[in-house]
């Protein structure tokens, strides 16, 4: 069957098998996973809508990411870009700290993995597809012009050839291949001044890496800040979105540990798989009912067996059901869970 003959009952199907991907370019795009959702799923509302005049002179799916970067620019025209705390502000001493909140739409937003990475058969691919929607690249795309992200996403990370690029923008191959040379520039230039650019955690994660998350997972729960140093890079990055302050180094972030964030004591941790990195779901202490309730998802940068980046992103009646986590953990469910571990 061809693109142009489809019937009403397969169309719904044959757009849906597209979501994920779509999913994944809206939100490099975007920068926050929920516009990244909404972005899709006009996206596909528009493309049944005006599926009559889809003739077929290019693929469905070229089509649909036509149609996807129109969204896309268009919910850009405000000119937010989304950032991270230290793409704000200055690291601040532990000694000034203060729990300062910005409005949600400042911040990049973490995504699982699932929603965005398609499943590939090829090992590159997918590892190329996880660098993509790390956090340290998607705060360098943000920094970009929305076209010039439009074009360095479809070329670098999907491996759209320039011509594709150039029909679906409504431009030629030439200006494609300036706006590709000036984005490369810009991200060049913004991982220079990234630590976090030093990142470089493999796929599948390797041994040494599998032990290290094993010793975080216990320093963390046992809160035990001699082991957490012993873990963290010296130039160590702390962030706490929707909280524009952010730490460096082993002593601030685990005296803050210990002073502001001493509630944390005692939480229980669940992997994740977020922005092509390891991950956990915290769960602190709930006194009231003696299990625990959500407070924190958790993203690890790693590099050369230390964490370089430790991103809690605190708004969990947001993050939890999007990775579909249940907001509290009761008592019994952390003893079935302590059983299964033995």
């Amino acid at each position: 069957m061809s693109d142009g003959t489809a019937t009403v009952e397969d169309l719904d199907v044959r757009l849906e098998k597209h979501r994920v991907e779509l999913t994944g370019y809206c939100y490099r795009m975007l920068g926050s996973s929920f516009e990244a959702e909404d972005a899709v799923q006009d996206t596909l509302v528009r493309a049944w809508r005006s599926y009559d005049k889809f003739e077929g002179r290019s693929s469905m799916r070229s089509w649909l990411y036509r149609i996807a970067t129109n969204v896309c620019l268009d919910m850009l025209t405000a000119g937010n870009k989304r950032a991270r705390p230290m793409d704000l502000t200055d690291s601040t001493p532990l000694a000034r700290a203060a729990l300062t909140p910005r409005p949600d739409n400042t911040w990049l937003e973490p995504m699982p993995d699932a929603r965005v990475l398609p499943t590939v058969t090829d090992p590159a691919d997918a590892a190329v597809a996880k660098e993509s929607v790390r956090l340290a690249f998607m705060a360098a795309l943000q920094q970009l012009p929305p076209k010039q992200r439009a074009v360095l996403i479809l070329r670098e990370v999907l491996a759209w050839k320039a011509s594709e690029v150039a029909e679906l923008l409504g431009t030629t191959v030439a200006s494609v291949n300036s706006a590709l040379q000036r984005a490369r520039a810009t991200l060049a230039e913004s991982e220079s001044k990234s630590a976090a650019a030093r990142a470089a955690t493999s796929d599948p994660l390797d041994e040494e890496q599998q032990k290290l998350l094993e010793r975080y997972v216990a320093a963390f729960e046992g809160y035990d800040m001699t082991a957490l140093t012993a873990l963290l890079h010296e130039d160590a990055i702390m962030t706490m979105p929707p909280f524009d302050l952010w730490l460096t180094g082993p002593e601030d972030i685990t005296g803050f540990m210990t002073t502001l964030g001493a509630a944390c004591a005692n939480s229980h941790l669940v992997p994740v798989a977020v922005n092509g990195l390891p991950g956990f779901a915290q769960y602190k202490p709930d006194p009231e009912t003696g299990g625990r309730t959500a407070w924190a998802v958790q993203v690890l940068e790693i590099s050369e067996g230390r964490i370089t980046g430790f991103h809690c992103f605190l708004d969990t009646q947001r993050w939890f059901p999007l990775f579909g986590l249940p907001l509290h953990l009761d008592p019994l469910d952390l003893e079935a869970e302590a059983d299964q571990g033995e």
